[in-house]
């Protein structure tokens, strides 16, 4: 006999109907003392009592549980569905039923958890966005009231104030650009055109290209020792270019004085290409690293704002390298490092 606790409706009907019947005709039989009306009031009773109990089953019980299910699925039942509903269903058990309701509910935990944290990062983004508008638009504000106010003729005072707030358009120039370019990659519509190149030609040419930025704080720029033969790779290259400017500023950026930007490149197989691009400078905390490549997010606020830009710039490197299929990882210790890497696709022939 089946274990009670997976009956279907038509099984526990005859197990309870069969316990009704067989006290109730051995009852009948002790008293008529006859075989065949013993025998008979046991069919007639099994076969009632499995009737009715099927028909309370399946019209009380199981047509709420339908219901549940159509609630659970949420939408309109096709016709597939429906007849799921109405024969494949009722052969469920109670527990086979309950483990569908439990597997639902917890989907829907995951779902209202997810939605917190979304909900969590958009009020974060929304309140970075308005700082990050701010700051340059009362700084201009700032200037221009002053110029007015009389301070425009004084012709230092009328340069300083012009030039600084000419940084602070720029700032709001590149804040819009960035966003509009990190909006184009989340919706797909950035075409990639992809060709092969040498990427350690690429890297030593972002190197010269930074090496004013570099050179202020006496920083060495180099391919690591082993890494220096030439591999190809097949993507984007303006793309990865701005990638690598990217990642060796922000190297530049928080990387001590005297120290060193080394930047490592190996093949991981026949298919894809391992980029590094390393610093011995402030490092991250643990608990920062998961969220590095997130909009606007800042390891240290006040930091990371005397350093400039937009805080948009690890966010739109990850989209870039997620639009090539391939992925960006970060590895760091306070006070020891950071390198950020990802992978790209090897020569296509």
């Amino acid at each position: 006999m089946p274990s009670t606790k997976n009956l279907s409706p038509r099984q526990l009907s005859a197990l309870t109907a069969v316990l009704l019947a067989l006290p109730i005709s051995a009852g009948i039989y002790l008293l008529t003392t006859n075989t065949m009306v013993g025998g008979a009031s046991l069919l007639i009773i099994f076969g009632g009592s499995y009737a009715l109990i099927l028909f309370t089953l399946e019209k009380f019980i199981y047509r709420k549980i339908k219901l549940i299910y159509k609630l659970i699925h949420q939408t309109k039942a096709t016709k597939k569905e429906e007849v799921y509903f109405k024969y494949i269903l009722p052969q469920k058990s109670i527990d086979e039923v309950r483990e569908d309701v439990e597997k639902w509910g917890e989907k829907r935990n995951e779902e209202i958890e997810m939605l917190k944290k979304n909900e969590a990062y958009r009020k974060e983004f929304l309140q970075n966005l308005a700082h990050e508008f701010k700051t340059p638009i009362f700084a201009i504000q700032g200037y221009v009231d002053t110029l007015l106010n009389g301070a425009m003729d004084d012709s230092f005072i009328r340069k300083k104030f012009l030039e600084n707030t000419a940084k602070n358009v720029e700032r709001l120039v590149n804040l819009m650009n960035d966003l509009d370019e990190i909006s184009t990659l989340e919706r797909g519509e950035q075409l990639l055109f992809k060709q092969n190149f040498i990427i350690q030609d690429l890297i030593r040419e972002i190197f010269e290209s930074l090496s004013i930025k570099t050179h202020n704080k006496n920083i060495r720029t180099s391919i690591k020792k082993g890494c220096e033969s030439p591999i190809t790779v097949f993507a984007d290259k303006e793309k990865i270019r701005m990638v690598l400017i990217n990642l060796v500023e922000n190297a530049s950026k928080y990387g001590k004085t005297s120290g060193i930007v080394v930047a490592s490149i190996y093949k991981i197989d026949e298919k894809n290409v391992l980029i590094e691009i390393s610093d011995d400078g402030i490092g991250i905390d643990e608990e920062h690293l998961l969220r590095i490549f997130e909009r606007f997010y800042r390891t240290d606020a006040a930091r990371s704002r005397d350093k400039g830009g937009t805080g948009l710039g690890l966010a739109i490197c990850k989209h870039i390298i997620e639009a090539h299929g391939q992925s960006v990882h970060v590895r760091s210790r306070p006070d020891v490092g950071t390198t950020i890497g990802f992978t790209l696709e090897s020569r296509r022939d």
